[in-house]
């Protein structure tokens, strides 16, 4: 199984599972299972193949799962865990159970299986602003995401070359910035080249709303974030007037940062929390909202004087300190809607942070160990080994990334609350989340190729025991087969999945690490790092 169960034991016996078995229990464990588990179509009754219980004594998260020749016993302490034990029920069955035409009867064997996880939040992150994936797209991988027992999905929904949100009091928003009239193909330190194809898409709310709810249903918590006050090109596309100066921008159609920065005026806050109420609304409830506070050139703040000298007037001496102030203001305004404030590593350098605020530090563990000193609940997100637009050989076999290598090894070694940190500093691990940036992922084929299999193992860190995981890994790949994940294949990509090639050599991971760990020293380290 992945992820691999605390318990997982053989008994004797074995029970056959047919399609319209009868389950039995409180609908709040029910329907999760039902969910779950499709292919069996379960009919609710009084007494059936699979009974239900649920005890309150286990975590929200945790389940038993005992099956022999009387049935199915599943004893939850909430309905991710009655979700979670459907799923390693599934995993039981036959790889060919999980094609959406499975119908029939399957042999369950004797066992039994106690089981809860390591850390409660266990992610993906997709950048749908570089590249938009529609709705039918988030859906799979949010079914996929049930499969491994992930729960949490980070949709990066705004950035220099995207917008991907409906407003209605401010369309211009997906009007005019979820576009750009082309999209840069060029490999890095190339001249420019461009693909003359219009790019761009955007959810409406009642899209966040269907997504919200499919997810929920599936024990996945939707994270979406608006990365501010940098990565602002869309923004100031649609209004110019949020930023420092009238000037007209474009939503970029290059890769990179720009230096493009919303201003910091209280007009500025009040735009965005109308973006949260709307966003907010159409989610429903919605425990973590990211607000970015990465990679922000901060020097048309400096340069301005009216932004000085409402700096000034805050009592603030620097620019990251209004930065600082800025995202607090932000923070403040989720939390009287019930939300708490996620942020990248950056965000945290600086300073000035509410306590609850979440920080995922992407350049490093070093800085997130910081963090936790500090009281702050962190992700880990570091780009090594959680960045999956990294290629997983220095093969000119493998398509287009932007940094190389990340491998399934790597992921799998990697461990998010590390021995040598202090108990004290474990317990504000929160978990994992691996990061799909979207530059050089342009379709859902490539997705799945970056994605899967890697994405297998952040499920076996973020849950719990790693024995054998390569062996599993093996047995596991079946089941990726029979769900149509195009996967990248242990041996190397196959021929098709090779498209533009990559040129290996351009960037080293350890020098890349080695140099954004020395640059979260500094507490005016915003400046783009990579």
């Amino acid at each position: 199984m992945i992820p691999r169960p605390k318990v997982l034991n053989p008994l004797s016996g074995s029970y056959d599972l047919a399609a319209g078995s009868t389950i039995s229990g409180p609908d709040t464990l029910v329907e999760p299972i039902r969910t779950a588990l499709p292919m069996l179509d379960l009919r609710p009754g009084d007494d059936g193949a699979i009974t239900t219980r649920h005890d309150p004594a286990l975590g929200a998260e945790a389940y038993r799962l005992i099956a022999g020749s009387r049935g199915i016993e599943i004893t939850a302490g909430g309905p991710a865990g009655a979700f979670y034990a459907a799923q390693s029920l599934h995993q039981l069955l036959p790889d060919a159970s999980y094609r959406v035409t499975a119908r029939g009867s399957w042999t369950v064997p004797g066992v039994r299986i106690e089981d809860s996880p390591r850390f409660p939040w266990r992610g993906l992150h997709l950048d749908v602003a570089r590249h938009f994936f529609p709705r039918r797209e988030v859906m799979r991988l949010i079914d996929l995401m049930a499969v491994h027992k992930l729960n949490h999905l980070h949709l990066h929904l705004a950035d220099d070359q995207g917008w991907r949100v409906e407003s209605r009091a401010y369309p211009l928003l997906h009007e005019v910035a979820s576009h750009r009239p082309r999209t840069a193909v060029h490999f890095y330190r190339e001249d420019e080249a461009y693909d003359g194809v219009p790019h761009g898409g955007y959810y409406t709310l009642a899209d966040l709303a269907e997504l919200a709810d499919y997810a929920r249903a599936r024990a996945v918590t939707i994270v979406p974030e608006i990365d501010v006050p940098g990565h602002a090109s869309a923004i100031l596309a649609a209004y110019p007037s949020l930023g420092v100066t009238d000037e007209p921008h474009q939503v970029m159609e290059r890769w990179g940062i720009s230096p493009a920065i919303l201003s910091p005026f209280p007009s500025t806050i009040e735009f965005l929390t109308t973006i949260f109420d709307e966003l907010l609304e159409a989610l429903g409830d919605t425990p973590y909202v990211h607000i970015g506070g990465d990679e922000v050139v901060l020097d048309r703040w400096t340069s301005s004087p009216e932004i000085v000298a409402y700096r000034d007037s805050l009592g603030l001496a620097t620019s990251n300190d209004l930065q600082a102030w800025f995202l607090r203001q932000l923070a403040d305004a989720l939390a009287e809607r019930g939300s708490r404030a996620v942020v990248w590593d950056e965000a945290f350098v600086s300073g000035g942070l509410r306590q609850d605020t979440v920080v995922m530090p992407w350049r490093g563990m070093n800085v997130g160990r910081r963090a936790a000193a500090a009281g702050h609940d962190v992700v880990a997100t570091a780009v090594f080994p959680l960045y999956f637009d990294y290629a997983e050989a220095a093969s000119a076999d493998e398509p287009m990334a932007i940094g190389e290598t990340i491998t399934v090894a790597d992921v799998a070694a990697f461990d998010p609350a590390p021995g040598d940190w202090s108990p004290g500093e474990r317990s504000h691990v929160l978990g994992a989340q691996a990061q799909l940036w979207t530059e050089r992922v342009p379709d859902a084929r490539t997705m799945d190729y970056r994605l899967w299999p890697r994405a297998c193992a952040v499920a076996e860190i973020a849950w719990g025991p790693r024995d054998d995981f390569d062996g599993r890994l093996d047995a596991h790949l079946g089941r990726l087969d029979a769900l149509g994940v195009e996967y990248r294949p242990p041996a190397g990509p196959r021929p098709w999945q090779r498209r533009r090639p990559h040129r290996p050599g351009l960037n080293d991971v350890s020098a890349v690490m080695s140099r954004i760990d020395e640059m979260t020293h500094d507490a005016e380290s915003t400046r783009p790092s990579v």
